[in-house]
């Protein structure tokens, strides 16, 4: 059974006043018709859910990102949302569908096979950063040819990836350098595919899988004899990403939103690199701040350079996701970490971090 005739007459309100950009605030009706959806998808009939979805399409242009953001982000805790409203966002921008993809409880393995092969590389990279998926899922997965994708795939510790994928991802690591160290590092690697590779990395990456697999060294030897491919020295790297820091920095462009775009590719090093800049911190008291002091910290750091409130979730998530820590955000930790956006400015936020030990 639907609706009551009151509350679809209430949508039917609000269909009109998403058509009169004079009366009522857009956003608010957005979130209104956002939440109503949420919390009324069991008992709604299609032809409320077609109005429900045309009132948000209709919005969607109109709408700040950050509100699109933040109601996204509540919906993807919402283990009873909507499945057809959680797919609707997931159309939306990248920046919107991210939480919903990397966190709703709603989208099954199942449910992300139905997409994936059509979704955009953006996508499906932030598929591949999913806690926890599956077999058949990386299977889909492993076989793009987008950088972004397979680098988020390996990079992701919690995926179950079946060694037929593996042997694929492996060969495509000759002719994609940026694979090489991701999977070197894979403590599921299997050890003969981790010897296949010693044929086309470098020495020094060549001499972690010596050590790592307990390998013959003779034998990684002559696989490297057979290389057509070498990779970038890891300091070469590193000294790369300080030049790029610190020239963003001296041309005022080093913001917040080269750190979430950073992390969004997996690029956390560079991540952390930018972050301690823009907080005037050595690199490991910033490690230390954000995967030692807790989600208080993380909020005091996001406040302090200006990452939104509504952004924490993923900034948080995908750090730790990162780094091989547990992301999960209790209720008390999202409490904890609103308290901080809502007391304290940019500047106090600054100094608490600068003051930390």
């Amino acid at each position: 059974m639907g609706l009551t005739a009151t509350a679809f007459g209430d949508i039917g309100r609000l269909a009109a006043l998403a058509d009169n950009p004079h009366v009522s605030r857009r956003e608010d009706i957005y979130c209104a018709v956002a939440s109503l959806y949420q919390t009324q998808g069991g008992v709604i009939s299609d032809r409320e859910r077609e109005l429900m979805r045309e009132i948000l399409r209709r919005l969607t242009g109109e709408v700040e990102m950050a509100i699109r953001i933040a109601a996204a982000e509540r919906i993807a805790d919402d283990p009873q949302a909507p499945l057809d409203l959680i797919l609707f966002l997931v159309d939306d921008t990248i920046e919107v569908a991210r939480p919903l993809i990397l966190r709703s409880a709603r989208l099954s393995d199942e449910e992300l096979l139905r997409f994936v092969r059509e979704a955009d590389v953006a996508r499906q990279a932030v598929c591949a950063q999913r806690p926890h998926i599956g077999e058949t899922l990386t299977e889909v997965l492993a076989q793009s040819d987008a950088e972004p994708v397979l680098v988020a795939l390996i990079r992701n510790a919690t995926a179950r990836i079946a060694e037929k994928s593996f042997a694929l991802l492996v060969e495509k690591s000759r002719a994609i350098a940026a694979l090489q160290e991701p999977l070197a590092q894979r403590f599921d690697l299997p050890p003969h595919l981790a010897g296949r590779m010693c044929e086309w990395v470098s020495e020094a990456l060549k001499a972690h899988i010596v050590r790592h697999y307990q390998m013959s060294v003779s034998a990684a030897s002559q696989a490297l004899t057979q290389a057509t491919r070498i990779v970038q020295a890891p300091s070469q790297a590193t000294d790369g990403s300080h030049k790029l820091i610190e020239k963003l920095a001296a041309a005022s462009q080093l913001k917040a939103g080269f750190l979430v775009r950073v992390l969004s590719q997996g690029q956390v090093d560079l991540f952390e690199l930018a972050f301690a800049k823009l907080l005037e911190l050595e690199p490991t008291r910033l490690k230390r701040l954000i995967y030692d002091g807790g989600p208080r910290s993380v909020a005091l750091a996001c406040r302090a350079v200006g990452i939104d409130k509504c952004v924490f979730p993923t900034v948080y998530n995908l750090s730790r996701q990162a780094r091989r820590v547990h992301p999960q955000l209790t209720p008390h930790d999202r409490a904890d970490a609103d308290a901080v956006f809502a007391t304290f400015s940019k500047a106090e936020a600054l100094a608490r971090v600068q003051s930390c030990d």
